[in-house]
């Protein structure tokens, strides 16, 4: 896979906003794990929503609803298509930490008891971590983790050994947001599924970057934002498998997802408006629907190749600064997470350096703080790679560094 595929210099101009000066400095966006950028597709078709079919979905008979429901209705048939699932198992949420709540309440909440267990893994971010506490919490089931290598990667032989009764559900990132680590998830969903166990993945991070295939994957729920693959904030997607989404009660109740509402009783509507009560982002779903075409037209491969050398050419030359160390593997299970401490400096204190330079890079815990003591570490700077990242990005971040180690060291 060539990084020729994609030009990165040319993808840049279709992102107004990084066309900003920051501090004087052309800006080098490098907090993509935390939010994307938007092209100008996405923003234009937010505005054209609100300027040409405002209306509310599902409900009104005039042209403007049956227009908005129409945008909305295939906003879900592109999603389905880019990530190849069944629409009907598509449901609209705010992001993947709503997705994997409902998951959480509507499916696990309703079937685990105390003899029962869930696998998570120590390298979650707490929206895959701090929902399954809280269904142990209400069940008494049981809580257990999938441990992480010095190397950044799951234990798989810990993971086998966990993948057995009494566990029935495991929920498991497809890439650390922290460590860029892809987790083989194809083999932990075999595993699982050979024992009877459900499978929860947190996409937020490998749809943006990569093919992501729910066919082959096989997954029975997967979770990922829009705001992270080039969309709008404030929408996401929850795919599940339609037959367990049948089975399960509603998240939310109110508005649009009913079918008969009685002063006695109420029944549902069919998947996935089941799901989706209340008035739902339309504006972000046309955003959404931009986002998936645009991503489709660069090419899902391109992404992910452009990703992957651009990824090692930073590795690279992230090892060849005194005092740095870098956390997660390299090579072909890495999709561009780069989290770093320098020796001596806080990472906040580097953040904030950077940002001087124009340098934009994320600075904390990353919402990961179980895998952070895991680490050793209180926190890293992260700087995080997408499609519209260039080598002189990535030059500018190890200029930006060496004045980080100047200041400091005098």
């Amino acid at each position: 896979m060539s990084a020729l595929a994609l030009d990165a210099e040319r993808v840049r101009l279709d992102f107004p906003i990084l066309a900003e000066r920051v501090n004087g400095h052309r800006l080098v966006y490098l907090d993509s794990a935390a939010s994307s950028q938007k092209p100008e597709v996405v923003i234009e078709a937010v505005s054209d929503y609100y300027r040409h079919a405002n209306a509310n979905v599902h409900r009104g008979v005039h042209a403007l609803g049956e227009r908005a429901t129409e945008l909305f209705e295939s906003a879900r048939t592109a999603v389905a298509g880019l990530v190849s699932a069944d629409p009907r198992g598509v449901v609209f949420v705010r992001n993947t930490t709503e997705g994997i709540n409902l998951v959480a309440q509507a499916f696990a909440r309703e079937r685990l008891g105390p003899a029962d267990r869930i696998v998570c893994s120590e390298m979650e971010h707490h929206s895959n971590l701090v929902p399954w506490q809280r269904v142990r919490d209400q069940t008494g089931c049981q809580l257990a983790y999938i441990p992480v290598t010095p190397a950044g990667e799951l234990d798989l032989e810990a993971a086998e050994a966990l993948l057995r009764p009494p566990t029935r559900l495991l929920s498991v990132a497809h890439v650390s947001n922290v460590l860029g680590t892809i987790n083989p998830v194809r083999e932990l969903v075999r595993m699982a599924h050979r024992e009877g166990i459900t499978v929860c993945v947190d996409g937020a991070q490998a749809v943006p970057h990569m093919p992501v295939d729910l066919g082959e994957l096989d997954a029975d729920f997967y979770a990922f934002s829009g705001h992270k693959m080039c969309g709008p904030t404030g929408i996401g997607v929850l795919v599940g498998r339609p037959q367990l989404l049948e089975e399960m009660p509603p998240f939310l109740t109110g508005g649009s997802m009913i079918s008969v509402v009685t002063l006695e009783r109420t029944t549902w509507d069919e998947i996935p408006h089941k799901f989706e009560a209340g008035t739902p982002d339309i504006g972000g779903a046309a955003g959404l629907r931009a986002a998936v075409s645009y991503l489709e037209s660069t090419g899902m491969e391109a992404v992910q190749g452009h990703g992957a050398a651009l990824s090692d050419y930073a590795i690279e030359a992230l090892s060849e600064v005194p005092g740095l160390t870098r956390y997660g593997p390299s090579g072909a299970n890495q999709l561009g997470i780069l989290s770093f401490n320098l020796s001596g400096v806080h990472p906040h204190d580097v953040g904030t350096v950077l940002d001087r330079y124009g340098v934009a890079v994320r600075a904390g815990h990353h919402c990961c703080q179980p895998l952070m003591r895991r680490l050793g570490v209180a926190a890293t700077a992260r700087a995080s790679l997408y499609l519209y990242n260039t080598r002189e990005d990535v030059d500018t971040l190890l200029e930006a560094i060496g004045e980080v180690r100047r200041i400091f060291s005098d």
